[in-house]
């Protein structure tokens, strides 16, 4: 019975291992190391939509540098659960955008984009629970 107990116990902690390490690994492995590495020319396409409906077009390279920020490096920050509520509001962020450009075509186009705001909204709330780096830091403190 106290095995039992302590499964219950353990299991929203397990959850969000789970959700952190599958979200954060395919987000980045996916999507956002290669837009990470392939550089300027490409941060300047990832950011023209929305520095250009800004009317702002001079920040296309830092904007598409953000979103491959977001899902690369805080996607790995959000696997080990390190800054996981900042780096999950970055991705959560980054996926908004993602949607917003997407939905016009349809909901079909823009179903990877919403899934990924959905998880990454669920460790921004939840934090990143106690198997993660974050935890292990706190109680230090």
């Amino acid at each position: 019975m106290n095995a039992f107990l302590l499964d219950k116990i353990h299991r929203p902690a397990l959850a969000l291992l789970i959700a952190r390490v599958f979200t954060g690994g395919l987000m980045c492995y996916l999507h956002g190391w290669s837009k990470l590495m392939e550089g300027t020319e490409r941060w300047e396409r990832l950011g023209r939509g929305l520095s250009h409906s800004l009317g702002m077009d001079f920040l296309s390279i830092p904007l598409g540098f953000m979103a491959s920020f977001s899902e690369s490096i805080a996607a790995i920050l959000i696997i080990v659960g390190w800054y996981t509520r900042p780096s999950a509001f970055l991705l959560a962020f980054t996926m908004l955008i993602a949607v917003s450009k997407k939905i016009p075509a349809g909901l079909r186009d823009a179903e990877l984009p919403m899934l990924f705001l959905c998880l990454s909204l669920i460790i921004l709330f939840s934090g990143a629970g106690k198997y993660s780096l974050d935890s292990q830091f706190s109680q230090k403190l």
